[in-house]
């Protein structure tokens, strides 16, 4: 049974980043939920916190100095997964965006 795309999201046992990991899992797995096969949290160490979609690294934690903002997350998955797909009001939002109710707040 092919298993693609997978998505990874790594993240750090140490900066108990659990949390954002599995919040972002949720998110993304609620947008694309005929999209994608599987959705796994991988722990890691020392500072990682990376997605990847079957082996590519669409976001690294270390090389963009950051985390992802939610918006710019699903727009790269849905280039990947279902290109040309309307994201709603993903799109409208910019990077910029207010923190939502729950969020979890920018490291």
């Amino acid at each position: 049974m092919d298993r693609s795309p997978k998505l990874e999201i790594e993240y750090c046992t140490q900066c108990r980043w659990l949390l954002r990991a599995a919040w972002v899992a949720q998110e993304l797995l609620t947008t694309f939920v005929d999209d994608l096969q599987e959705v796994a949290l991988v722990p890691g160490k020392g500072g990682v916190f990376d997605v990847r979609l079957d082996g590519e690294t669409l976001w690294s934690r270390a090389a963009e100095r950051r985390f992802p903002e939610l918006p710019e997350l699903k727009r790269l998955v849905r280039d990947r997964v279902a290109p040309g797909r309307d994201l709603g009001h993903s799109e409208a939002h910019s990077a910029e965006e207010p923190a939502a109710p729950g969020r979890p707040a920018r490291d």
